[in-house]
């Protein structure tokens, strides 16, 4: 009895929606709006963050970062903002790569950078400068095209030689061979001996825009600088890495003069790859849900607009109220009915939400991967989990309100009501 009286409550509800589909429809556009945007941006989320970490990840877990400045306490160095800190020089790089210092370290990389337009003739192109070692190739990772990488020789004897990334060889030279060739970076001439293979963006560092040459070259002879703008330190191990930041730091206090072992007073910041995947995993996953919550606002919009909709639908049924409570029927039963209506509106436009969400997190999926970035379809259950009981709380929530104005109206008035 007791389930035929629910089976009836909700075919009641139903039909009382497709008796006026319009007005539902429109009724329920908030939800759906609300629920699809929760779901795209979800996915969105999703698969960017999972496209910035794969791409940090390809530099692997055992290199350390090491920033000139200390970071506060609430956040990086001021280093990472662009001021520019020279606490860090080519001679701590080179202190580092000593065995009795860090023996675990098989490569360190210094860096400084800069930007300016490289010439070839009457061809320029506007790019980044990137001084660095001999053990570029060793971190960072890529291959080489055509020709060779400088030497650690030529990093000690300042050699004027230049690497072009790839969209920097075409933009100045096109389809001729750059190797051998005389460039021009702010009135110092450079020989290419090699170029880089195509490699795009990875970690929001643009590959193949890039002139690469020795850091002294670039220091002393075209920026007139002494200090790195940071170095990275890579481990023979990953099990290695907490002992080798032990061993960086001691050595950079050592040369630094500083006493403190603290870490208060020092001038210099070390992070691991793993704890900066850590931290933009924390980050990415916050804003996600952040911006998950911004657009959940609509959702409470959609839930005004169904509670002005079941006030209207009480006023225009208060015959048909009084009827059903003149034979019979309790408060409890016309209060159950506005609210059953109110859910199946909010839960039928939930469902559609999460429909629509779902195809447009394909669409930009497939749209992502045609333009060449690995980004990964996400179907979130949780995501959709939540939305629909989000979409139930708001046809109760806000039904209830119209759902008690009905059940407490007098059924002789009712009844008498035109």
């Amino acid at each position: 009895m007791r389930k035929d009286y629910y089976s009836n409550m909700i075919k009641g509800a139903f039909s009382a929606l497709n008796a006026s589909r319009r007005r539902s429809i429109l009724t329920m556009l908030g939800i759906i709006i609300g629920v699809a945007a929760v779901i795209i941006i979800m996915a969105i989320g999703s698969g960017a963050q999972a496209l910035i970490l794969s791409q940090f990840e390809t530099f692997g877990s055992n290199l350390i970062g090491v920033l000139p400045g200390k970071s506060e306490q609430n956040g990086p160095p001021a280093a990472v903002f662009g001021v520019t800190i020279t606490t860090l020089t080519l001679d701590d790089a080179i202190a580092l790569g000593q065995k009795n210092n860090v023996p675990h370290a098989i490569a360190v990389e210094p860096v400084s950078q800069g930007a300016g337009t490289a010439t070839w003739r009457s061809e320029s192109y506007d790019t980044t400068f990137f001084g660095t070692s001999a053990d570029y190739i060793e971190v960072e990772g890529g291959e080489l095209e055509s020709g060779r990488f400088f030497s650690a020789d030529e990093v000690d004897s300042t050699a004027r030689v230049v690497v072009l990334g790839s969209t920097v060889k075409t933009e100045l030279f096109g389809q001729s061979d750059a190797v051998g060739q005389n460039i021009r970076l702010k009135n110092t001439v450079l020989t290419v001996i090699g170029v880089m293979k195509e490699r795009g963006t990875v970690a929001f560092q643009n590959y193949d825009d890039q002139v690469i040459l020795p850091i002294t070259t670039l220091q002393k002879l075209i920026l007139g600088v002494n200090h790195l703008g940071f170095l990275r330190v890579k481990v023979d191990d990953g099990a290695n890495i907490e002992q080798t930041m032990i061993d960086v730091t001691e050595t950079l206090r050592e040369r630094h003069g500083i006493k403190d072992s603290s870490g208060l007073s020092d001038d210099f910041t070390i992070q691991s790859s793993r704890d900066a995947i850590e931290t933009l995993t924390t980050v990415t996953s916050g804003l996600s849900f952040f911006l998950a919550a911004m657009a959940a606002l609509s959702l409470l919009v959609g839930g005004i607009g169904i509670m002005n909709i079941m006030l209207i639908r009480v006023v225009e049924r208060t015959r048909e109220i009084g009827l059903r409570q003149a034979l019979g029927a309790r408060r409890f039963d016309i209060m159950s009915q506005f609210l059953t209506e109110a859910t199946a509106i909010t839960l039928s436009g939930g469902i559609i939400g999460i429909v629509i969400g779902e195809l447009m997190s394909v669409l930009i999926t497939l749209v992502a991967q045609q333009m060449g970035y690995d980004w990964p379809f996400s179907f979130s259950l949780v995501a959709i989990i939540v939305a629909v009981s989000v979409s139930v709380a708001v046809g109760l929530i806000f039904g209830l309100y119209p759902a008690a104005k009905a059940s407490k109206l007098d059924p002789i008035e009712a009844l008498r009501y035109e």
